[in-house]
């Protein structure tokens, strides 16, 4: 499971309306799960905004920080990505 959310459609019968808000909170609650347990999503393009202090994991081979294979990088204020 990815650790983005987006939410899904809202049902236009109230009925249903129960049943979708459980969907969504057990989603919500996996992808909160994810990030406490520490994980991060395969990035294999670099971010088009990063911001100091982003964590990203490059898969090393479409998305190769400074040439430094796969692994977790923290965006730095100065504009580069260091391998954790």
């Amino acid at each position: 499971m990815s650790i983005r959310y987006s939410k899904a459609p809202v049902p236009s019968k109230a009925e249903d309306i129960p049943s979708y808000l459980q969907t969504e909170l057990d989603r919500i609650s996996a992808i909160i799960s994810n990030l406490a347990d520490g994980h991060f999503d395969e990035s294999n393009v670099v971010p088009s905004k990063p911001r100091a202090g982003d964590v990203r994991y490059a898969d090393g081979t479409n998305w190769n920080p400074g040439g430094t294979g796969e692994g977790l990088y923290l965006y730095l204020s100065s504009g580069a990505w260091s391998k954790l």
